[in-house]
């Protein structure tokens, strides 16, 4: 995807106005060097000054090793979990920000919802709300603890980007609720997440 748009390495990310396209694809870089660094391989810091093709030689390079290394105990789900899903939000971002469409099946959608309702499940805990169902076509899941006293459901992409911060409060209340969903908002505030307060995306 990002071979197609290599000149809009200088475009703005909608959902990290903070980032460019390039600044983005030096994060998943950069990440992918710290996990292959951290289970025992070499490193390979990412040049400042490198460029989207460049970036993308460094991704094509290390993403197998990294794949390798996260499986290496035979049970890839507990080291990569969080890669996985960092790595596929950041993909979605940049689908937004280069006008493409979300893909309809991916690898990256199954474990990154189970990363993003385990984290908000910890955040209705904190904030001592009960638990919630949470359901999209062909899944389901709990977020927090059972009995659930509300359920939220809508398709896969809107359901993921209210999950990973990347919807408004308002965009949120508009999806499909049974029961009152504003008390359930403050709990979409967790870990790195912070729903904007107004729509960056549509």
């Amino acid at each position: 995807m990002l071979t197609d748009h290599s000149a809009a390495g200088e475009r703005i990310v909608p959902a990290c106005p903070q980032w460019t396209v390039r600044d983005l694809l030096a994060h998943l870089a950069e990440i992918c060097d710290r996990v292959i660094t951290r289970f025992g391989g070499e490193p390979c810091p990412v040049p400042e000054t490198a460029s989207v093709v460049e970036l993308l030689r460094l991704w094509n390079e290390r993403g197998p090793e990294a794949d390798t290394l996260l499986a290496a105990d035979g049970d890839g789900k507990s080291r990569g979990d969080i890669m996985v899903m960092d790595a596929f939000t950041h993909e979605l971002d940049l689908r937004y920000a280069l006008g493409e469409p979300l893909p309809g099946a991916h690898a990256g959608w199954l474990r990154g919802f189970e990363v993003l309702v385990s984290g908000l499940g910890a955040s209705l805990t904190r904030h001592g709300l009960p638990g919630m169902r949470i359901e999209t076509e062909g899944a389901t899941w709990i977020a927090g603890t059972e009995p659930v006293a509300a359920v939220l459901s809508g398709p896969p992409g809107d359901l993921y980007r209210s999950l990973a911060g990347r919807r408004s409060p308002a965009q949120i209340t508009a999806l499909d609720w049974l029961g009152d969903p504003e008390p359930w908002l403050r709990a979409f505030t967790w870990g790195p997440f912070t729903p904007p307060d107004k729509a960056v995306e549509r």
